[in-house]
């Protein structure tokens, strides 16, 4: 979406940054399992474990937390994890869908719709919001890897469908079932990308002023703090004004 990148950015900044640290590597590392678990462990063979190897990497997870990941799905002992996709409203109407990765059901029902009910959002049905939403592929890379015209050529000769460059990122969208061949494409141009995933991408996003981003940040920071949500995405669009407050 929009801005968003950035307003991960902006709320990283903000908390302490061993703890989300530690809670971002233990996130990446339940993902990298269940990947493996599901598909195998040869990343070749295993798209969903090949993107999430490369998050873990762009967040300079160590290799052995990576490979020690990879591992565990093949002990006969490991958690038995589930994908719950939660949807719901935030302050203001914000279409927001929540990705988690949950041992315990119940628990995680409980706390997503409690987190929701305390910071002025309130949980909705399964379909209630994802139709404001197109699943598609993300790669961003770092402003200074090259400029924003030859990021653009570069990314539609590999198959993209949109690309936004800033002084900070260039972002690159691809159709879901693209992202690796684009990845690959960029990759050989310009090295490893910072960030590449599958993302909820708002099909009109909402522009919010900075009390909503305020309060929508204070949503999604206390959704992510929760150890079983993996991802939370929002329909909404920050203006520059409003992102350069936030980030002071």
């Amino acid at each position: 979406m929009a801005g968003h990148s950035k307003f991960k950015n902006i709320m990283h900044r903000k908390g302490a940054q061993d703890k989300k640290r530690s809670k971002l590597f233990s996130k990446l590392s339940k993902e990298i399992t269940v990947a493996a678990k599901l598909g195998g462990s040869d990343l070749d063979s295993n798209p969903r474990l090949r993107l999430a190897v490369n998050n873990a990497k762009s967040q300079s997870m160590p290799k052995d937390n990576i490979d020690r990941a990879i591992k565990k799905s093949e002990a006969g002992d490991d958690e038995n994890y589930e994908e719950i996709r939660y949807e719901g409203f935030g302050p203001g109407g914000i279409a927001l869908i929540v990705d988690t990765l949950t041992d315990n059901r119940n628990r995680t029902a409980s706390n997503v719709r409690a987190i929701f009910s305390k910071r002025g959002g309130n949980l909705g049905e399964v379909g209630s919001v994802n139709y404001m939403f197109t699943r598609a592929g993300q790669i961003i890379y770092k402003a200074e890897v090259t400029d924003a015209d030859s990021m653009f050529e570069a990314a539609l000769e590999a198959g993209a469908e949109n690309v936004e460059s800033d002084d900070e990122t260039h972002e690159v969208t691809t159709a879901m079932e693209d992202l690796h061949e684009v990845n690959k494409g960029l990759e050989d141009q310009f090295g490893e990308a910072d960030t590449v995933q599958l993302i909820w991408s708002p099909n009109e996003p909402i522009e919010i002023d900075f009390d909503q981003a305020e309060k929508i940040m204070g949503l999604i920071e206390a959704l992510e703090d929760d150890d079983d949500v993996q991802e939370v995405t929002g329909n909404f669009s920050i203006p520059e004004d409003v992102m350069e407050k936030l980030s002071s």
